[in-house]
């Protein structure tokens, strides 16, 4: 399974009405809104890249009130024990 992280720029007027349409689009496993330069963040999970390109392009980037989006791929997910582990140095 490949995780992609996507960035969103939405239109200010219309961010929840955006963001419950992007959580709705298949693919996409969560969204949230947040403060700062961008305005939604939508946690995409599929089997292979042109799956994820699919999702992407063919249905968040058509979503009403998205502006623009940028995709970053995750090459491997950390848990709260996986990253304590690595920066511990034991005693």
């Amino acid at each position: 399974m490949i995780t992609a992280i996507v960035l969103i720029n939405a239109e200010a007027n219309l961010i929840a009405e955006t963001a419950q349409a992007v959580a709705d689009t298949p693919g996409v496993g969560e969204v949230y809104s947040c403060a700062g330069d961008i305005d939604l963040i939508a946690i995409v999970r599929c089997r292979d890249h042109e799956e994820i390109a699919g999702v992407v392009t063919g249905g968040i980037n058509k979503v009403t009130g998205v502006l623009a989006t940028t995709t970053h791929i995750a090459f491997k997910a950390y848990s709260r024990a996986d990253v304590e582990g690595a920066f511990s140095i034991g005693e």
